[in-house]
């Protein structure tokens, strides 16, 4: 097959494209199209001949979006729409990356796909009206939600958790937001997977377990050899301007007819520290 990869850059596209095997890859990203341009989008693909796209490009900076809620859309609504446009033009399957921030928190089991979803901020908004147009003009689609990513190709949660410990003698991390973290390795293996697997609908993947954001750091530096202290803040102190849900676990049991299976949170973040070693980012 052909595996157009749209968002190669990026912290979960740079392992699609390391990662992927057995069939032929073709990486993009912004110097290639503006998914906001329906006619970039359009030259794109039919220059790649995809039998697959994989759209891995957001605009993902959740505070930020509170601040500029046009470009948000315009790319996670207006750009996936276009993408899925093309995708059906040509005749290509569209994987589309989603987020737990659909959901508002107010559950107290993890979601499942069928759910219904509530955003409470901006970017959540914008990814929900990224779905809905991939539903709508996409023809053979398949929706991958996930959630809390980290990775070793580009900046992340875990790795300004420790930049910010060589500075800071104590970290203070909100304990009242939930969820379960993902390790791009692992989601970019179960694409591979769901993808061969000509998988279609809504499905959640993210690494077993949750815990929360203070309880995250806390195995961050640990795992790091870090004797930093970190305390428990509640997201009110933190006065981040978007609003995040308290509690977003996704609930993994639409997988189980592909066979994908996950491995604990605590183990990736195990193989992701290795890999910041490897990469000489950890001392």
């Amino acid at each position: 097959m052909r595996i157009l990869i749209i968002g190669s850059n990026g912290l979960l596209g740079r392992d699609l494209v390391a990662d992927w095997t057995g069939d032929i890859v073709i990486p993009a990203n912004s110097r290639d199209a503006d998914i906001r341009e329906i006619g970039q989008v359009r030259k794109l693909v039919t220059q790649a001949q995809p039998d697959w796209i994989i759209l891995a490009a957001a605009y993902t900076d959740v505070d930020r979006s509170e601040l500029d809620p046009d470009l948000a859309f315009a790319v996670n609504r207006d750009g996936t729409r276009n993408v899925s446009i093309a995708a059906r033009e040509f005749g290509a399957k569209l994987c589309y990356l989603s987020t737990d921030y659909l959901f508002d928190g107010a559950s107290n089991h993890p979601y499942e796909p069928d759910d219904a979803i509530h955003p409470l901020n901006v970017y959540g908004a914008s990814k929900a009206a990224g779905e809905r147009g991939v539903q709508a003009e996409a023809g053979r689609w398949l929706i991958i939600r996930t959630s809390w990513l980290f990775g070793a190709a580009r900046a992340c949660f875990p790795e300004n958790i420790l930049q910010a410990a060589d500075s800071l003698p104590d970290l203070k991390v909100v304990a009242d937001q939930v969820g379960s973290p993902t390790y791009t390795k692992d989601l970019a293996s179960a694409v591979h997977e769901l993808v061969r697997a000509d998988a279609h609908g809504i499905l959640h993947f993210t690494n077993s377990g949750s815990c929360s954001r203070f309880e995250f750091a806390r195995a961050i530096l640990q795992g790091a050899g870090r004797t930093t202290t970190v305390s428990p803040i509640t997201s009110a102190e933190a006065a981040r301007p978007a609003r995040r849900p308290a509690f977003s676990v996704l609930s993994p049991g639409a997988l189980a007819p592909y066979g994908v299976t996950m491995r604990s949170w605590q183990d990736a973040l195990e193989a992701y520290l290795l890999d910041l070693r490897r990469k000489g980012k950890l001392r």
